[in-house]
C-alpha cells in the first residue's frame, strides 16, 4: 500500500512538472497582488511594514485557491479517478497523496517566495523567519482543506470558483492564526503569545490532516456513483 501511495504522489509531481502552470501561476499571482499593494496604500513605509504579514498571508491564501480545481478534475475527466477508486489504495489515501502533491507544487513555492516578496512591503527582517515558519506550518492545511472543496465539485464544469467559495470560510482560522503567529513571534520566539499562536496554527493543520482526507473521500465516492 505504501508503494502505491508513493507511486501516486510521484505521478502527480511528474504531471505537474510536465504540464506546468500550477505552482508558477500561483507564484505569479502572488507577485502581482503584492506588487500592487504599495500602489494602493502609498509609499508610507511604516504603514506597509505593519500591513506586510497580513497582506502576504491574504495573497498566499488567494493564490492557493487558484489551483484547487487541479486536484481531481483532470483525473476525473480522463477516467483515472475511476481506476483509483477501484485500486488497492483507499480513497482516503488517494486524497492525502493528491493534497500533499498540491502542497509541494503550489504551497511550498509560495512559502519560499513570501519573504522575498516581503521586501516590496518593507517587511521587517525580524518578522521574516516567523512568517516563513508560520506559513510552512499553516499552508498544508490549505491543501488538505482545499481537497474537500475540489472533491465536492469534481463533476462540475468550471467548478474551481465554487470550490473556492466552499473552502474559503475554512481558511479563515489558518489566516487568523498564521498572521497572529508571525506577529507575536516577530519580537522573539520566547514569548508565550508566540508559542500559543504557533500551537493553534499547528492544531488547525493537524485537524485538517485528520478531517480533510475523510471528507474528500466521502465526496469522491458520492460523485463517482
Amino acid at each position: 500500500m505504501s508503494r502505491a501511495f508513493f507511486a501516486l504522489l510521484l505521478r502527480d509531481l511528474r504531471l505537474a512538472a510536465r504540464l506546468g502552470g500550477g505552482g508558477g501561476m500561483a507564484v505569479f499571482f502572488f507577485l502581482v497582488v503584492i506588487a500592487i499593494v504599495p500602489l494602493g496604500v502609498g509609499p508610507d513605509r511604516p504603514l506597509l511594514a505593519s500591513l506586510a504579514p497580513g497582506m502576504l498571508w491574504v495573497a498566499l491564501l488567494l493564490a492557493a485557491l487558484l489551483t484547487l480545481d487541479r486536484l481531481f478534475q483532470a483525473d476525473y475527466e480522463d477516467g483515472s479517478l475511476d481506476l483509483l477508486s477501484t485500486g488497492p489504495l483507499p480513497l482516503e489515501l488517494v486524497a492525502v497523496a493528491k493534497a500533499l502533491a498540491h502542497w509541494i507544487v503550489t504551497g511550498l513555492p509560495l512559502v519560499v517566495s513570501a519573504p522575498l516578496l516581503g521586501v516590496l512591503l518593507n517587511l521587517p527582517s525580524a518578522a521574516a523567519l516567523p512568517l516563513t515558519l508560520a506559513m510552512l506550518i499553516g499552508t498544508p492545511a490549505l491543501s488538505f482543506l482545499g481537497s474537500v472543496g475540489a472533491a465536492l465539485t469534481v463533476g462540475i464544469r468550471r467548478g474551481g470558483l465554487l470550490a473556492s467559495l466552499l473552502v474559503l470560510p475554512f481558511y479563515i482560522p489558518v489566516l487568523i492564526f498564521g498572521v497572529g503567529a508571525a506577529a507575536a513571534a516577530s519580537g522573539g520566539f520566547e514569548g508565550e503569545a508566540g508559542r500559543q499562536a504557533f500551537l493553534l496554527l499547528g492544531a488547525v493543520t493537524l485537524a485538517s490532516f485528520a478531517v480533510g482526507p475523510l471528507a474528500a473521500a466521502a465526496a469522491l465516492r458520492a460523485n463517482l456513483r
